[in-house]
């Protein structure tokens, strides 16, 4: 249908891309060996000229964050390449599916941007309980290297590139890009004060650019259709296609890749997702991850654009669109996303460290029905005294989003301080998944406790 168009995926659904020969069939690693005779200034000027965000969700042009990079007669010291695949945002699973079904696609992708700045070493950071996703990605380098495409001399360009594989440990905290970095060099992931920034002291306090999955792997289709041919696919808010997950109270939900612009909102939920389950009817929808502001059911024909996002108030995010129908009480809702980034608080900063906890405790009190009237406007306080005062977005983001939820939805709050607690018909089933039974028995061998 019009708006999906598939770069990253192309020839996923047809071939097993997993496997080195079947990639290399359908052009693979063509764009490295000509990545090798541009030189890095020229990749640079295309990645640039794509107009490419970064798909992680801070949407910083990844062809700037190339420039801040020093090149070697600048610099005395090593120069890292780093790509986040800690993929830890609720709602968000599309950097899964590409590792998982195009993993060579990210390879070239790291080896090219790893050449455009000059950098000899590259480091997937992966998310620790991604298994299958590691599995797939741990032989990837290995295969590549055994054709001279990693290592030394790389297809006998006289450059050099190792990539190293590690895996995180299960830490929300570690997808912000300086705890990422302390994590890698065998320390407690906690966000670094900035600046310098990565681009100057990152890993090993050596320059080092940090990107996402899916934006590394954009890089091989910007130089496959050159920088300008990339930017007129999309929109003027952003270039080029997104994958986006979409889950929750949603018919079909999934990975899907969209040319950015070209569809809207309700588009995706009920052309593509097949609409609301149970003949239910929508009620909002969290758009860019659990750390995005929220949109009611009146902003479903919004364009699914950078620009357009921000004009309804939220932000696209990391791409992962939660579809909530009519039977969650916001109250609930509130209660589980703050008490995700209670239990995810690295700690370091007091803001962040004691007002996420007030908020759990402020809204358990209006779930439960034992609070008073005013502690509505002190939820609003805290929030307030958390915004802006923290090192990382972690803080932030819980403010964010559990202001939106009372600002949009303020009367299923009202309510609940009115009638004594939340509606006992409310639910958020199909919308966020406990720890239940099931899951403590799987996890029962490992000797870690696993606590809800």
């Amino acid at each position: 249908m019009a708006g999906i168009r598939h770069l990253l995926l192309e020839h996923a659904d047809e071939a097993d891309l997993t496997k080195l020969a079947e990639y290399e069939r359908f052009g693979g690693y063509q764009q490295l060996r000509r990545a090798l005779t541009m030189g890095p200034a020229r990749i640079k000027e295309e990645v640039l000229a794509s107009g490419i965000k970064g798909r992680g969700g801070a949407a910083f042009p990844m062809g700037r964050k190339m420039q801040f990079v020093p090149t070697p007669d600048q610099t005395q010291k090593s120069i890292y390449f780093v790509v986040n695949a800690d993929e830890s945002e609720p709602g968000t699973f599309k950097d899964r599916e590409i590792i998982l079904r195009v993993p060579h696609l990210l390879l070239e992708g790291i080896l090219i941007s790893s050449f455009a700045i000059s950098s000899h070493h590259a480091f997937v950071y992966i998310r620790g309980e991604y298994l299958d996703a590691y599995e797939v990605l741990r032989h990837a380098p290995g295969d590549a290297e055994r054709r001279g495409l990693v290592g030394g001399n790389v297809l006998g360009s006289g450059w050099s590139c190792s990539i190293v594989i590690h895996r995180g440990a299960g830490a929300y905290i570690c997808g912000e890009e300086t705890a990422l970095l302390d994590s890698l060099e065998g320390r407690r992931g906690k966000p670094r004060t900035k600046p310098p920034f990565p681009a100057i002291s990152g890993l090993y306090a050596s320059p080092t650019e940090v990107n996402n999955v899916e934006t590394v792997a954009s890089v091989p289709r910007i130089l496959e259709l050159g920088g300008e041919r990339y930017a007129e696919i999309g929109s003027e808010s952003g270039t080029g296609t997104r994958l986006v997950s979409l889950s929750g109270n949603v018919e079909r939900p999934g990975n899907y890749e969209i040319e950015i612009g070209k569809l809207t909102l309700r588009e995706l939920i009920y052309d593509i997702g097949g609409g609301i389950p149970d003949g239910r009817t929508l009620k909002a929808i969290i758009p860019g991850g659990s750390s995005t502001p929220i949109l009611t059911a009146s902003d479903i024909d919004i364009s699914l654009d950078y620009d357009s996002i921000a004009q309804a108030g939220s932000s696209f995010g990391s791409a992962g669109f939660v579809v909530i129908d009519d039977r969650c009480d916001m109250v609930h809702l509130a209660l589980r996303v703050a008490q995700f980034y209670m239990q995810e608080s690295c700690g370091k900063c007091t803001p962040c460290r004691e007002g996420v906890r007030w908020q759990v405790e402020i809204i358990r009190r209006i779930a439960d029905g034992g609070a008073e009237q005013g502690e509505l406007d002190l939820l609003l306080d805290v929030c307030d005294r958390i915004l802006g005062q923290c090192l990382c977005p972690l803080g932030d983001s819980s403010a964010i989003a559990v202001a939106s939820y009372v600002a949009k939805f303020r009367g299923d709050f009202q309510r609940a301080l009115d009638e004594g607690g939340c509606p006992p018909g409310s639910t958020l089933e199909g919308v966020t998944a406990p720890v239940d039974e099931a899951y403590r028995k799987l996890f029962a061998e490992l000797p870690i406790p696993v606590t809800a």
